[in-house]
């Protein structure tokens, strides 16, 4: 029992590093993206512009939250989809999200920050590097007591041959947090195809 809770102490300290190496990361590209968008946005539409504040206020409101913390799949796939907004001022039509949810139980608890992170990857590491954008699919699926959720994304010849330091981080960050909440339960599982990035996440179905 006394290793058991040394594992998950040495767990929690390293996924809390982990965490403030990636939040660190992620802010500054994208907070800047976004800066430069919303001043845009007031010079051509300032109602976007408002709206986009406000998104972005959400999504700060929402990684300052202990990201061990969990909340429904609902509010998760929330904030993904006020991340994904975001990023359609930015990219425009280069960017499509389609949402395949086949009407899995939203109420079901996860670690907070475990879907947007993923859909963050696959626009800033897949969408974007591509001229012409590309569409990212996102599918979640209900089978035997589990949730799967599987995003997948186009990738550049560039994205390829050198995938970022921050995209495997993030994928550790989600892998140790899931390993957390659910020990063995749950799994996160990476293919690497030609011209595709997918992630899927799977976890157990609770309330």
């Amino acid at each position: 029992e006394q290793r058991l809770k040394a594992k998950i102490a040495r767990i929690e300290k390293e996924v809390q590093s982990r965490i403030t190496a990636l939040q660190a990361r992620i802010r500054p590209h994208f907070l800047f993206n976004s800066m430069n968008t919303i001043a845009a946005l007031t010079r051509t539409d300032p109602a976007a512009a408002e709206r986009a504040v406000e998104d972005l206020a959400d999504l700060f409101r929402a990684s300052l939250r202990n990201p061990g913390e969990p909340i429904s799949l609902e509010q998760e796939l929330d904030i993904a989809r006020v991340y994904q907004r975001m990023e359609e001022q930015r990219l425009g039509s280069r960017l499509v999200v389609e949402w395949q949810l086949n009407g899995i139980p939203l109420q079901t608890r996860v670690p907070g920050l475990t879907i947007q992170p993923l859909l963050e990857n696959a626009i800033y590491h897949g969408i974007e590097p591509l001229a012409d954008g590309g569409v990212i699919t996102v599918v979640g699926e209900e089978q035997d007591d589990m949730i799967t959720i599987t995003i997948t994304n186009p990738l550049s010849t560039d994205a390829r041959q050198r995938p970022g330091h921050g995209h495997r981080l993030a994928l550790d960050n989600i892998r140790q947090r899931l390993e957390l909440a659910y020990g063995d339960r749950a799994r996160l599982e990476i293919e690497q195809a030609a011209n595709r990035f997918q992630v899927l996440v799977a976890f157990p179905l609770t309330v």
